[in-house]
């Protein structure tokens, strides 16, 4: 009887573990936003008064959201367009196009993709346009019905707007613009980018029409707020099925928050960047190692999480490398702190290297130079080294300017964890890392 129950319990628990997974891996990778924005209310207010405009008087407009990498700025469009869309007014009657400057990198992709996104294809058929503005206004004009306040407003969102700005003639841009100042069907443009300068980029023609509403975003909250935003995005909500389970798992949440080594790991990652996309994968590593035999996070596994997180690929690379690399390496290194970053040749670093030889010669096998030259090539073939020009014909190899793309730590790193690695070469590298 007890072993039937044991089991019928793990059966509710693994259910209640695989319920959680589901539901924090859809927060994490942004299906659904979970909680509300932070630190972005008054951007959030704002937008959102622009396109309720739009979608329930038929103004049209247009705004920049400009911020950088992982500040949020999809997330707060998003989450603004989940609220009107859950407006009795606007259920149904927005339309919206979704370009991207990555994807769509010419005006007649772009083209084709409003058609696709607004089901336009058929009426378009075979016609011919004598313009882009001609083939757009068209496409607004079939959306048109009655009036200005009875059209279905369209709103279109350029992701990596500064991409479109290298279009030729910035003829989309203009066009979009311009039709949001005319008394046509109305239509309002939303740009996302990360280049502050980009208002610099446009023409004169379109930076007259463009309404120079500029919406930024600064990832501006302290550490305290962030730990909060660790705690509200590891939450399980009140309405999860299982109510014992959801209050001990926001439990052991709320004592991670306050666990010193949790808060050295959350500290770290918080110096390194305040991208909430990194948290986010921080967490989705931890999550991986809940099963029904550990159900809860602990402090290890966000410490494991973070090790996995900051992996250097570079460093990684450097535990493949021979001992006559890592010694070329460690000269290089060497040059790089007695000429300050200066750029070094091969026989620069091969007369570096043959110093260490002299005075260890009973350690180390003295190559000959043709294959310390081929070991240098394989450090350029990883991209551990790289050429400061473009390699001439009639420049010989030994002569080439190059630059170590690596520091001092990865390597003393890597060297910590090289296998069977000489105590010398060890000793060389800590006494060439004292120069500083």
């Amino acid at each position: 009887m007890s072993k039937r129950k044991a089991k019928e319990d793990s059966g509710a628990n693994g259910e209640c573990i695989s319920q959680v997974q589901k539901m924090l891996r859809e927060r994490f990778c942004h299906r659904y936003a979970a909680g509300k924005l932070f630190g972005v209310e008054h951007q959030y207010r704002h937008l959102l008064d622009l396109l309720k405009r739009t979608t329930v008087h038929g103004e049209s407009n247009s705004a920049l959201i400009i911020g950088p990498r992982g500040s949020g700025k999809t997330a707060l469009l998003n989450r603004v367009l989940k609220e009107l869309k859950e407006m009795k007014q606007v259920r149904g009657n927005l339309l919206e196009v979704r370009l991207n400057g990555l994807l769509q990198t010419n005006d007649k992709v772009a083209l084709k993709e409003i058609t696709r996104q607004l089901n336009l294809e058929n009426v378009v058929g075979d016609k011919v346009f004598g313009s882009f503005a001609e083939n757009l206004v068209f496409l607004l004009e079939a959306l048109r019905k009655g009036d200005r306040s009875s059209s279905c407003p369209v709103l279109f969102i350029l992701d990596e707007f500064d991409l479109f700005v290298h279009h030729k003639n910035q003829t989309l841009l203009y066009n979009l613009f311009d039709v949001s100042q005319s008394a046509q069907t109305p239509v309002t443009v939303i740009g996302l980018t990360c280049r502050q300068d980009v208002l610099e980029l446009l023409e004169k023609r379109v930076k007259s029409r463009f309404s120079h509403r500029q919406i930024y975003l600064m990832n501006s909250f302290d550490f305290k707020q962030y730990i909060m935003i660790f705690k509200k995005q590891l939450a399980l909500p009140a309405e999860f099925p299982d109510e014992s389970f959801a209050q001990k798992w926001n439990t052991n949440v709320q004592h991670l928050s306050e666990d010193k080594i949790v808060q050295d790991v959350l500290r770290n990652l918080f110096h390194y960047t305040k991208d909430l996309r990194s948290l986010h994968l921080l967490l989705m590593l931890a999550l991986s190692n809940v099963t029904v035999h550990h159900p809860l996070i602990t402090a290890s596994d966000l410490q494991e999480a973070s090790k996995q997180y900051r992996t250097d690929s570079r460093a990684n690379i450097v535990h493949g490398l021979s001992v006559l690399e890592i010694c070329l390496m460690i000269a290089m290194k060497h040059l790089n702190d007695v000429h300050e970053g200066e750029p070094f040749n091969f026989q620069m670093v091969y007369n570096e290297f043959q110093k260490f030889i002299q005075r260890k010669a009973h350690c180390m096998y003295n190559f000959e130079k043709p294959v310390v030259m081929k070991a240098f090539e394989h450090l350029i073939q990883l991209e551990l080294v790289r050429p400061i020009e473009r390699p001439n014909i009639r420049a010989q190899r030994e002569y080439l300017l190059m630059k170590l793309l690596l520091d001092n730590t990865q390597i003393m790193d890597a060297l910590q964890v090289y296998p069977n690695c000489p105590v010398d070469v060890k000793q060389w590298a800590a006494s060439s890392l004292s120069w500083l």
